[in-house]
């Protein structure tokens, strides 16, 4: 090799080693990001974010009776008006499990769950109620506290004497308060319906879908929009019970409500 020649050769080996070092040190390209899958019934909020997409909506939650109403019984059995001309009492205590785990903290805790993934999809929720510590509101307010809303729903468990009954039942007012409520307030309690039956038992003593129509119950005749109450199981009943009691529990039954609540948009 001549003396000319030596230093090129040098030179070309520099190279070649630092691009050999460089293609070592390189990272393997990042692989690309799964597409979201959204659920059925849902639609996609954000590229990264899959969910129902409640923006624009209010919805009115209702966690039915409240904590401390068992130590208040002038107060929840003083008389208001029912929505059809008479009057019923303020409210009661509702029901409890066998090992006493009253349906006023079932109710609330499934309500607020419902509201937080209500307000995770961008809806506006109003409550009856903020805590489980209260009494009250009294029947007439839990129809008329839901006026600003698109819909309400008021979340309550069953306490049959019979342990084996069993499954959630779903309550619209019919007659219906007026001609314009009887649609939506129908295709609600159909909607809830179809929901809750993708997780739990429907008690088919309502019939086949599970829907009990009445006219005495004044939270649903105040209302002035559509309209539900969802007896979601029973306190009494040993397996429904469990699952009321968990967290685990309530979460299915809150996602089971919030899956209603899409349907019927």
């Amino acid at each position: 090799m001549s003396v000319l020649q030596r230093p090129l050769a040098v030179l070309l080996c520099s190279i070649l080693a630092l691009a050999a070092l460089g293609a070592c040190g390189r990272s393997a390209p990042a692989p690309p990001r799964p597409t979201p899958v959204v659920p059925e019934g849902m639609t996609s909020r954000t590229p990264t974010q899959t969910g129902p997409d409640l923006t624009g909506r209010t919805i009115a939650i209702d966690p039915g009776h409240n904590g401390a109403n068992a130590s208040h019984p002038e107060e929840i059995s003083r008389q208001v008006p029912d929505g059809r001309g008479g009057e019923k009492a303020c409210n009661t205590t509702g029901t409890a499990t066998d090992s006493g785990f009253t349906e006023a903290e079932f109710n609330w805790e499934v309500g607020r769950i419902l509201a937080e993934e209500l307000r995770a999809a961008g809806a506006e929720v109003i409550m009856s109620r903020e805590d489980n510590d209260g009494v009250g509101p009294c029947v007439d307010e839990r129809g008329t506290f839901a006026d600003e809303a698109d819909l309400m729903v008021s979340i309550h468990a069953n306490g049959s004497e019979s342990t084996k009954t069993r499954g959630f039942h779903v309550i619209v007012a019919e007659p219906a308060m007026s001609e314009e409520l009887a649609e939506p307030s129908n295709r609600l309690a159909k909607s809830m319906s179809r929901a809750m039956s993708g997780s739990f038992t429907p008690n088919t003593a309502y019939g086949d879908e599970a829907i009990s129509r009445r006219d005495d119950l004044a939270g649903l005749n105040n209302a002035s929009v559509p309209a539900v109450i969802v007896e979601c199981g029973e306190m009494r009943n040993p397996a429904e019970a469990k699952a009321m009691e968990s967290a685990e529990g309530q979460r299915e039954y809150a996602l089971a409500l919030l899956q209603g609540i899409v349907d019927w948009y």
